[in-house]
């Protein structure tokens, strides 16, 4: 839960995944009025904030964070103690395929809405000035590829390797920049690949959730040998929320789930709690559906993230292990299928992306 001095928060991005999530966490807990920007591209779906839209306390806008004239608007009128910027485009093989809008949303996106929070900031009493916060939610990606040992720390120099990670580690620059330039408070958080509920279902979890319920391929990228670090999205919040509340102007935090999984891994675990939780004497054992494709160009193969720094300094670290938090995910998935059918409005249908063209 967010401290008292936060009593009103612009969150960017708040009908996605991660953040619509938080959104749903921070008015559930009460005590805070959320000022919600999304610009609800095909990843942002009010949907999401169905259990808290007649809420009061959270306002929802249809806007861009590159929009400055709204955003000046929204910061005056509203006068939030934080920004939490979640607004993204976010998913790599989208980045492979049309790179342009990543660049966008992910840096000039992210500059306007720099240039709107320090003319607001400094336009603030020596009290208000003091409290506000600008917290950038970025990515582990930015770090590049590690081998088979070693994990990132916020010191890990960036090699960003698909459009989407540069993107992001473009804006995380700027972000670092104006706090060394202008002295704006910022905080930056690099997170591990997150799953749970409410995540759009071209990412693999969901993916691999949704085709298996409909007997569809499983589909793994090369040999599946790829690792991750998998954090549940809950607990990702629950980071965001300390890291406002007591995290140092100008540094970065590293938020990882402990849990490094092959993707193989990933999916041979869904595929048994599937046969578990809905058994289908057509498609059991649900393994029978993986199929390997062709691997997307670029494709890192280990990201870990070393996390000492926030449960050091802040006291932070994650609750649910992958067992438990994959089980929450896939039975959330099971009893919320008019959810996934209303996201999957006809822009995507489980289709290949980021082959760039060539054939699977």
């Amino acid at each position: 839960m967010l401290n008292h001095n936060h009593k009103t928060i612009l969150v960017t991005g708040g009908a996605g995944f991660i953040g619509g999530n938080f959104v749903i966490r921070q008015i559930t807990q009460g005590g805070v009025h959320v000022i919600n920007l999304d610009a609800l591209t095909y990843a942002g779906n009010l949907d999401t904030l169905d259990a808290v839209e007649d809420d009061p306390k959270l306002e929802f806008v249809l806007g861009s964070i590159g929009d400055s004239a709204l955003v000046d608007y929204l910061l005056n009128r509203h006068q939030p103690s934080a920004i939490i910027n979640f607004a993204a485009e976010s998913h790599v093989d989208r980045s492979i395929d049309s790179p342009e809008a990543f660049i966008q949303t992910n840096v000039l996106g992210t500059f306007y809405l720099l240039e709107s929070a320090r003319k607001y900031w400094r336009g603030l009493d020596e009290a208000q000035q003091k409290e506000f916060r600008f917290l950038h939610v970025s990515t582990d990606e930015v770090y590049g590829s590690l081998g088979a040992t070693g994990q990132f720390t916020e010191t890990t120099a960036y090699q960003p390797n698909s459009p989407y990670s540069a993107s992001k580690a473009s804006s995380d620059h700027l972000v670092r920049a104006y706090f060394h330039t202008y002295g704006l408070p910022v905080l930056t958080t690099n997170c591990s690949n997150n799953y749970g509920p409410f995540q759009f279902p071209e990412k693999l979890i969901p993916l691999i959730i949704h085709n298996a319920l409909a007997g569809k391929p499983l589909p793994i990228y090369g040999h599946g040998l790829n690792v991750r670090d998998w954090l549940y999205v809950e607990d990702h919040c629950k980071a965001i929320e300390r890291v406002l509340e007591a995290g140092i102007p100008g540094e970065v935090y590293n938020i990882g789930g402990n849990n490094e999984k092959t993707n193989l891994e990933v999916v041979h675990t869904l595929c048994d709690l599937l046969d578990e939780l809905r058994p289908n004497a057509t498609h059991k054992p649900h393994r029978s559906l993986i199929t390997y494709v062709s691997d997307r160009p670029g494709h890192d193969l280990r990201y870990a993230i070393d996390a000492s720094k926030i449960k050091t300094e802040l006291g932070f670290r994650p609750q649910e292990t992958f067992e438990t938090g994959l089980r929450k995910t896939v039975t959330w998935y099971l009893e919320n299928q008019v959810w996934c059918q209303r996201v999957m409005d006809g822009s995507y249908r489980g289709e290949r992306l980021g082959s760039d063209g060539e054939p699977l």
